[in-house]
């Protein structure tokens, strides 16, 4: 049984919604982390909604604090709980998106995921096993899970853009590499990668640029 997934919302600026924007949060925040990027880039999509979930799991001792799934080497918990947690997570997370483009009536075309560090590798694991390609895939700072797999189990190749810092010391720079690579590898076209100079475990400027010209493109606009 899969579990309802909390979201914040931002309306189009022009009342009217043609696309969504799905904000996919990391490790320990939550959806309202992501959402407050609406507002740069809502100027720029101004028929698109923003919406945020938060992830479906709490996590102890961190007020407003959420995880897709646990991750053994933060919080000590086992290889098998993590397996756990993913396959739940990739249920809950599945179904809220059905949900969305149901109530929103919107196409997949007109949907793009755009993941930060563990929500990135949630869009990067979800979106290529879903029946209708989204119209992208924007992969800030994290990684390509079960790239062994993904060959097999693909059934859509939605456009991915890969951004990361390269002074990242949560998930490494060359995780950009092997993920870019995998999904070549799995038969994927439209594959883009941007490296924020300088940049840590965040979202720079140039990057959000990057991520929203990517995103304009996809969505025709």
């Amino acid at each position: 049984m899969t579990r309802v997934l909390n979201a914040g919302r931002k309306e189009p600026i022009s009342g009217t919604t043609r696309s969504v924007v799905v904000f996919l949060h990391g490790y320990g925040a939550n959806g309202a982390d992501l959402l407050g990027l609406a507002d740069p880039l809502g100027e720029h999509l101004p028929d698109t909604l923003f919406v945020a979930p938060d992830a479906p799991e709490s996590l102890p001792g961190m007020p407003n604090g959420y995880q897709w799934f646990p991750i053994p080497w933060l919080d000590g918990s086992s290889e098998e709980e993590a397996m756990r947690g993913m396959a739940a997570a990739v249920d809950d997370l599945n179904a809220f998106l059905d949900a969305l483009m149901v109530d929103e009536d919107v196409l997949p075309e007109q949907v793009v995921l755009f993941g930060f560090s563990q929500g990135t590798m949630m869009a990067l694991y979800v979106a290529p096993r879903r029946e209708d390609a989204v119209a992208g895939i924007v992969a800030f700072s994290g990684r390509l899970l079960s790239p062994e797999t993904l060959e097999d189990e693909v059934v859509v190749r939605p456009p991915v853009l890969l951004v990361h810092g390269d002074a990242d010391d949560m998930v490494p720079p060359q995780s950009l590499q092997e993920a870019a690579e995998a999904l070549q590898s799995a038969g994927w076209k439209d594959v883009f990668a941007h490296v924020m100079k300088g940049t840590g475990h965040g979202i720079a400027p140039d990057g959000l640029s990057v991520a929203l010209a990517f995103m304009r493109d996809k969505l025709g606009l």
